[in-house]
């Protein structure tokens, strides 16, 4: 039983350490597209267009990411107990 047990904290472990990977990746993309965002909402604001709707894009992608890190935190979190009880077995 025990050899099962870590056999799935182990399983457990490495599928969240995947997930903590795209994590990553997807936030590091996520703060490219918003920053790409924000470089196109400046050029609007200065050429003088009407911004709202850029404006409220870039505060969803601002939120997005917001919570994109959040679940990142989870992920670690997760990450810590599963590689814990991978150790003491």
């Amino acid at each position: 039983m025990a050899s099962a047990e870590h056999a799935n904290w182990a399983e457990q472990l490495r599928s969240e350490r995947e997930l903590l990977v795209k994590a990553d990746i997807d936030i590091e993309e996520g703060w490219r597209r918003l920053r790409s965002q924000q470089d196109l909402l400046d050029w609007l604001q200065r050429a003088g267009h009407d911004t709202v709707q850029a404006e409220r894009l870039v505060g969803l992608l601002k939120q997005t990411l917001i919570e994109w890190e959040r679940h990142r935190t989870l992920i670690v979190q997760r990450v810590a107990y599963l590689e814990e009880r991978v150790t003491r077995h």
